[in-house]
């Protein structure tokens, strides 16, 4: 998946990371949240010029760093390779699940879409939140397309783009990146399921009110029709599936010459030139979505070099101590930054806490971060901070749409499916605020 950011930027020069440098991860992040929102010759502009804007902000602060910071060759080249592994990642999964097509024979009742959600949720876990986002949405579009709204959007980003990959490191990204620094692969479920299942359960019910207020809204003989029995589903382009496995394998090979993204971009390959173009057809596939993802976050990931570098350098200050605090500070930047890069900051940002208050419990693993990680895990109190960490930048990772990779590509294959999706402000306003954050924040209070 992603390689571990490097985190060193505090040590980057001896004033500091100015604040300033953060104004143009703002203002990339603030286009992305307005100009849909702006007039037709406006939004028309950007979309013609979001991909030059995005990446000139991008290459303009590598060029800042490359000649005005002290090791910055060593901060850009990290952040490079993230956001290489993380396109090969995305771009990877995109294509094989775009080759892989589930025709629903039936529409769906409120409860098939229950179903459908929790089922997606749980597959999260197996293949990530992008794979099981990119295999289902187009189904779920279909399966709803008499009465689809923008709802069954926001909730299928909720439950299935974030929350429901909360139990693995193959899961979502930010958990991979714990796994590569030392958190065994099946902590998180000895130490997270309550949490997940608690969130999960309260989202699948209010996503079921919302479901069911449409679904009695729709006439009578077409709720008669959706009533009937199911008639099942049938899955074409089944050897996407290998090369899907593949995907998953991938992730466990070793990050030496690129090994683990040759074998990504591979599968790749083979499943767009092996998948017969009638499925493609089918799935209304195009690389508009990726290109899209691709672009932005491109400019995200260089413009939040400074943004993480402050974060590094001023953590320790922010007053973060206690397991809610963890949990809603990583959970709060996890919903404007990308939530992988995130994590790793506030993992960062627990172990120095650990060492500093008892540096003779981790002085046998000075220098070695998967023993120090090991070392925190076994101490109760820390080992909550780990927890808080992982669900805030997974749960809230759903705040927004560029808080997690999935989120776009969801939304962008809906808007090319003719579904009216909220905008960015309608997004966090209609359903963030109101919905996700109420939920999150008492499930926080009462498990952290």
């Amino acid at each position: 998946m992603i390689t571990p950011p490097l985190l060193a930027t505090a040590a980057a020069t001896d004033a500091g990371i100015p604040l300033w440098l953060v104004v143009p991860f703002a203002l990339l992040l603030l286009l992305i949240a307005v100009m849909p929102l702006t007039p037709p010759g406006v939004k028309h502009f950007w979309e013609k010029y979001y991909a030059h804007l995005s990446v000139g902000l991008g290459l303009a602060m590598i060029a800042f760093y490359l000649t005005n910071i002290p090791d910055g060759r060593g901060v850009v080249t990290h952040t490079v390779h993230e956001y290489f592994s993380f396109i090969c990642l995305i771009g990877s999964l995109f294509v094989v699940a775009g080759g892989i097509h589930i025709k629903v024979r039936d529409e769906a009742t409120p409860l098939a879409n229950l179903t459908f959600l929790a089922i997606g949720a749980v597959i999260a876990n197996a293949i990530g939140t992008t794979g099981a986002s990119m295999v289902l949405i187009r189904p779920w579009i279909r399966m709803n397309k008499i009465r689809i709204s923008a709802f069954h959007i926001v909730f299928f980003i909720f439950i299935v783009s974030n929350v429901g990959g909360a139990l693995t490191p193959i899961g979502d990204p930010p958990l991979f990146l714990g796994y590569l620094r030392g958190v065994p692969f099946f902590w998180l479920i000895d130490h997270v399921i309550g949490p997940w299942l608690f969130t999960l359960a309260l989202l699948l019910a209010a996503f079921y009110v919302f479901d069911r207020r449409s679904y009695l809204r729709t006439p009578a003989k077409i709720r008669a029709a959706l009533d009937r029995p199911s008639a099942g589903l049938l899955i074409e382009g089944k050897i996407n599936l290998v090369f899907l496995a593949a995907l998953i394998g991938a992730v466990f090979l070793p990050e030496r010459f690129f090994l683990r993204e040759l074998v990504m971009l591979a599968a790749a390959a083979a499943s767009y030139f092996l998948t017969p173009p009638k499925l493609h057809a089918e799935n209304h596939f195009n690389f508009g979505p990726i290109k899209e993802v691709a672009f932005l976050f491109a400019g995200i990931f260089a413009t939040m070099m400074p943004a993480l570098g402050y974060i590094d350098q001023h953590g320790e200050s922010f007053g973060v101590k206690k397991p809610l605090h963890y949990y809603l500070a990583s959970g709060s930047l996890s919903a404007v930054l990308d939530n992988a890069p995130t994590y790793a900051t506030f993992l960062r940002l627990a172990q120095a806490t650990a060492q500093s208050e008892h540096p003779a419990d981790f002085a046998p693993a000075a220098g070695n971060e998967i023993a120090i990680v090991r070392t925190l895990l076994t101490k109760p109190d820390y080992a909550q901070l780990v927890v808080a960490v992982s669900l805030g930048a997974v749960f809230f990772g759903a705040m927004t749409y560029i808080g997690n990779g999935p989120n776009f590509m969801v939304k962008s294959i809906a808007d090319r499916a003719g579904v009216r999706t909220p905008t960015f402000f309608g997004y966090v306003f209609n359903y963030s605020l109101p919905i996700l954050f109420p939920i999150l924040a008492f499930g926080g209070w009462l498990f952290l």
